[in-house]
């Protein structure tokens, strides 16, 4: 697969949040809880998990600044694009589904 398309940079602006979620879990989280408590708490606590999934978002600088300092700007136009997407997702979280 060529490393310079669109696709590629969008599954990873999608992944690496998620990394981020993981990440998040055990450094404050674990104290006691499991990760699907977590998750739930999450899904039920709309604000919380508007700040935590913002908070996750930034390693999507890590592939971002990789891909744009090889000049592969197409794959770092699609991790652009998953950090919109999940832009749009926050403020969802944020405002809308209180």
């Amino acid at each position: 697969m060529k490393r310079n398309v669109p696709f590629l940079g969008f599954v990873l602006g999608l992944i690496f949040p998620m990394i981020g979620l993981v990440i998040m879990y055990f450094a404050w989280f674990h104290n006691g809880n499991t990760f699907s408590q977590y998750l739930h708490t999450l899904l039920q606590q709309h604000d919380l998990g508007a700040k935590v999934l913002t908070l996750s978002l930034i390693l999507n600088l890590i592939p971002f600044i990789f891909y744009t300092s090889k000049r592969l700007d197409y794959t770092a136009r699609g991790i652009l694009s998953a950090t919109i997407l999940y832009g749009v997702l926050i403020i969802l979280l944020k405002f809308v589904w209180q």
